[in-house]
């Protein structure tokens, strides 16, 4: 643990002494401030343990090496008040040396789209559209549709739409996967149970030289935006539908007002798309053990279940149940959240080697 820390503390001080560097160009100077501030907190804590390590060796050595009985009764109390807080500390340096997804600091891209079930699919689609956009609005975030495709029923068939806020998608990245509603439907009038899904995809917002795509690659087609009827219809062709040769994807933008800004909100989900596809088969390369424990998002997993009928929430990668679906429903998934980060974080520990020093 000393030693890890060392490195990262000299580490910290050629940042220190090349930010004092009058030469330095103003981009680099950016790119060391954000590593400096990064480390600030670790560096602090790792302070505070060195400190606490030398006062637990100077109290353990008047023990052995004094006389004066007042003298060790004091030392032993040190000992006794030190040894449980180096053991917090090194808890919470572990924890701070697990690396970062650099993406959780990410805007969003959210697509939601009707599985199995017909309208009664789409009309929980619907309902985690509703869910996911209450969490953000608690968490002071800000949402915005990219793309819908409704039915007449109140449902959605797919809608598409971003995430903006600070670490939206660290909390949000866990929702990846098929979720799956037990209930009975307005429409039921035998009162029977029906079972439907809809799959829910997270993708971090990616910039542009983060993911290249050539213009050979695409072809785009406009047409007009659907409207609501009478003088809402618009008579220009705005909306853009692009696809992507090499993979087949198809990316629909309808929702701006420009048909510019449609298809710069549609390269902007089809890069997004792109990089989860190579950030998968990176993971899944680097950490199948641990994704296979968490749950690695895959769309065809299911991951949570919603049962109506006994009020109950089940994510079955966690073994976690929340008895009170209504509230779920709007928008109170923290819990779920915060157990699956921290069997994330767990499985991240257990596989950098820094949960059993």
């Amino acid at each position: 643990m000393l030693d890890k820390l060392k490195a990262i503390e000299d580490h910290f001080e050629q940042i220190s002494e090349e930010l004092g560097d009058p030469s330095v160009n103003y981009q680099r100077v950016a790119e060391l401030n954000k590593e400096r501030v990064d480390l600030e907190p670790l560096i602090a804590k790792a302070r505070e343990y060195r400190q606490a390590v030398k006062n637990l060796e100077d109290a353990k050595r008047i023990i052995i090496e004094e006389n004066d009985a007042e003298l060790i009764a004091l030392a032993k109390a040190d000992v006794d008040d030190l040894a449980p807080k180096i053991e917090l500390l090194e808890k919470q340096i572990r924890k701070m040396l697990v690396p970062k997804d650099p993406r959780d600091d990410r805007n969003v891209i959210f697509q939601i789209r009707a599985g199995a079930g017909g309208d009664e699919a789409a009309i929980f689609a619907a309902d985690l559209f509703r869910m996911y956009t209450r969490y953000a609005e608690d968490k002071r975030w800000k949402t915005e549709i990219v793309s819908e495709n409704m039915i007449g029923v109140g449902g959605y068939k797919e809608v598409i739409f971003e995430v903006r806020g600070q670490g939206a998608y660290s909390k949000l990245k866990y929702e990846s996967g098929v979720h799956r509603v037990q209930r009975v439907p307005a429409t039921e009038s035998q009162g029977r149970i029906h079972t439907s899904t809809a799959t829910v995809v997270v993708m971090a917002e990616v910039d542009d030289v983060e993911v290249d795509i050539p213009e050979s690659d695409i072809v785009v087609e406009v047409y007009r935006s659907s409207g609501a009827g009478g003088q809402n219809v618009q008579k220009n062709s705005t909306a853009v539908r692009l696809y992507h040769k090499p993979t087949g994807m198809i990316v629909t933008c309808q929702d701006e007002r420009s048909q510019l800004q449609n298809k710069l909100r549609a390269l902007s989900i089809l890069r997004a798309r792109l990089f989860e596809i190579e950030e998968q088969k990176r993971q899944a390369e680097l950490e199948a053990d641990r994704r296979s424990q968490v749950g690695s998002g895959d769309r065809s997993e299911k991951i949570r279940t919603y049962n109506y009928p006994q009020n109950r929430v089940t994510d079955h990668r966690v073994g976690y149940s929340s008895y009170n679906l209504p509230a779920v429903m709007d928008g109170e998934i923290d819990q779920f959240i915060d157990e699956l980060s921290a069997k994330d974080e767990s499985q991240r520990l257990a596989s950098s080697g820094m949960d059993d020093e």
